[in-house]
């Protein structure tokens, strides 16, 4: 594993731009960049000096410069906001950088008054948006996640309303819908399950349905489903999580194998979108093996 993640970093250092970002696809998005600047952290090497220091140094350097000074909303929507955030927050006091504490808390300020003006206490595209569904409010809630464990004040109120926005998301069948129940997908299942698991609640009857589903309906044909790398970044947390170690083994041996296959020969993975965004995702799927991230820890 460790010779298919650093080709996946290379790939990563090798085709990032002088200004941060990357090419093609989504890899201009302060989000994308925000899941490089992760996936590079998540191998353990010095933030600072080591191999990967000026890569990071240029994705931080990005996502700053995509904010908002007076109100910290980076990029032009919540997606971006939460991966971009989860990255300040991931970086926080492992990357030497005055900059990045500020702003870590005024990201996180945006994601609380967006989520406390919503009537459905969840998050959307906009922040000042009216209506929630699952997706984006999976990466403001583990924004929020990794920000409180950085020391940023997250209040309890925050993590319940958002447990409770799932919950009436659920489907019959325990999987998660869109916007409301009905329309269950692997992918925002894998959402909810690591949202309940994030907030320690794996012995609430939501999160034991929930994993059920992910458990049974996953296999070795996901990668011809919608969207199969963001649901690799999502499933790998949701299933490293797991009460059950096997279930985490028999998965991630899975996972390795397939990742080694569809990896191409520059060191990335190709997806629908884009080259930066399914390298991240697959090299953050296999990242829990490492388990250097705070937000990786059980």
């Amino acid at each position: 594993m460790e010779e298919i993640y650093s080709k996946g970093l290379k790939h990563l250092a090798a085709t990032q731009t002088a200004a941060g970002c990357w090419n093609g696809g989504y890899g201009g998005e302060p989000g994308v960049v925000g899941l490089c600047v992760i996936a590079m952290l998540a191998h353990g090497d010095d933030p600072n000096y080591g191999p990967y220091a000026s890569n990071i140094k240029r994705g931080i350097n990005y996502i700053l410069s995509r904010a908002n000074k007076s109100n910290g909303y980076i990029g032009s929507s919540m997606y971006n906001h939460g991966f971009a955030t989860l990255a300040l927050a991931e970086s926080f006091g492992a990357v030497d950088d005055p900059r990045i504490g500020p702003m870590l808390e005024k990201a996180v300020g945006l994601i609380l008054t967006s989520q406390a003006s919503n009537p459905m206490k969840a998050w959307r595209y906009g922040p000042t948006s009216n209506d929630a569904d699952t997706t984006v409010s999976g990466a403001c809630f583990v924004a929020l996640i990794a920000a409180a464990n950085a020391g940023i004040k997250v209040p309890d109120k925050a993590i319940k309303d958002a447990l409770a926005y799932y919950a009436r998301c659920q489907s019959e069948d325990g999987g998660f819908g869109y916007t409301g129940p009905g329309g269950s997908d692997l992918p925002r299942t894998a959402i909810g399950t690591l949202v309940y698991s994030l907030a320690r609640k794996t012995n609430s009857n939501v999160y034991k349905r929930s994993h059920e589903y992910i458990v049974s309906r996953d296999s070795g044909q996901i990668m011809n489903c919608s969207y199969p790398y963001y649901y690799l970044y999502y499933a790998s947390q949701a299933f490293f999580r797991s009460p059950s170690a096997k279930v985490w083994n028999g998965w991630n041996a899975l996972n390795i194998k397939r990742l080694q296959a569809l990896q191409i020969q520059d060191g990335g993975w190709r997806g629908q979108n884009g080259s930066a965004f399914s390298t991240a995702a697959a090299l953050l799927s296999l990242a829990l093996n490492y388990r250097f991230l705070p937000i990786y820890e059980r």
